[in-house]
């Protein structure tokens, strides 16, 4: 059995469709505080059941009952909410990992958690930044997730937990809205352009950050899972990248492909959160430990996008 945390998320609905193709759909549970009828996880065929990780019983008892080999942890608050509800981040993220570490540790299975270049800031190289750095992060999100980092190579260290993390850059997708992140100003232009051929971005254009076409998320995910165990290096989490661009270049990749497209820009107090994170990651650890290579350039991402929102 496979559960998945946080399944309804922009991550969690792309992932259950992966794992139940994998692994079957009566393998597979998909939680969440709610599953929505007609979602991508209802439509997946997936296993459901509601659970919020940070109730300790209820986790253990779906622990207990289901005896999974493997959970995918994925519940979360994200960057923009999380400044909004400081509390509620702290919360989720900080209890929800280490509820999940602990149970890992009594019942044995395999634990994915996904980190994020939140754990950056203002002190760390801005270019190519490297997988050992300075995490000094300015933002709620971003210290849950160094945390969370600390946690797993924590209960790996100590107790031998099999517990595998990728820093994500911005996610780009086109099956589920945006959660809340400050790199949603990506996916939004596509959603906007196809909608009504125009977007108000809310970071300048010149904001460049680290991306990822979804598909490439999911296959990290299951790479960094099938990975064996003797060539991972880095027990806290796994640079990770595909592409980077700023908001002015992805604006020229959708004008190329929707004739009329409009954009302005508004920057809001994401933009501050924005200018604290890397513009250019270096994952080379991933690509030589576990052969991490992404499948999609920005082109090939634009392209497929663009299509499925049609």
């Amino acid at each position: 059995m496979i559960l998945v945390t946080g399944a309804g998320g922009q991550l969690g609905s792309d992932l259950v469709e992966a794992l139940v193709a994998r692994h079957g759909a009566d393998n597979v549970l998909a939680t969440d505080l709610r599953i929505e009828p007609g979602s991508p996880v209802a439509r997946s065929g997936a296993r459901t059941a509601s659970l919020d990780v940070t109730d300790a019983e209820a986790l253990t008892t779906a622990v207990r009952e289901h005896a999974p080999e493997a959970v995918y942890h994925l519940a979360g608050i994200l960057s923009a909410r999380g400044e909004q509800r400081p509390d509620l981040c702290w919360e989720v993220n900080i209890q929800g990992v280490r509820l999940v570490l602990e149970l890992a540790r009594i019942a044995g299975f395999r634990v994915f958690w996904p980190s994020s270049i939140a754990v950056f800031g203002p002190d760390t190289p801005r270019y190519d930044t490297p997988q050992a750095t300075v995490t000094h992060p300015s933002t709620m999100y971003g210290i849950t997730k160094v945390a969370g980092e600390m946690l797993a190579e924590y209960y790996a260290r100590r107790w031998n937990v099999d517990v595998r993390s990728v820093r994500y850059p911005g996610i780009i997708s086109w099956s589920a809205p945006p959660g809340g992140g400050t790199t949603d100003f990506a996916p939004e232009m596509f959603f906007e352009a196809r909608r009504s051929s125009k977007y108000t971005c809310f970071v300048g254009p010149h904001t460049r950050l680290p991306m990822m076409y979804m598909p490439d998320a999911v296959k990290a995910a299951l790479d960094l899972m099938d990975a064996d165990a003797s060539r991972l290096t880095v027990r806290t989490s796994y640079n990770l990248t595909a592409f980077s661009f700023s908001a002015e270049e992805l604006a020229r990749e959708v004008k190329a492909r929707v004739p009329g497209f409009e954009i302005a820009y508004a920057p809001d107090y994401r933009q501050a959160i924005a200018d604290t994170w890397p513009a250019v990651i270096d994952d080379s650890q991933a690509r030589a430990d576990w052969d991490w290579n992404p499948a999609f350039d920005v082109g090939a991402m634009a392209d497929d996008m663009l299509a499925h929102l049609a």
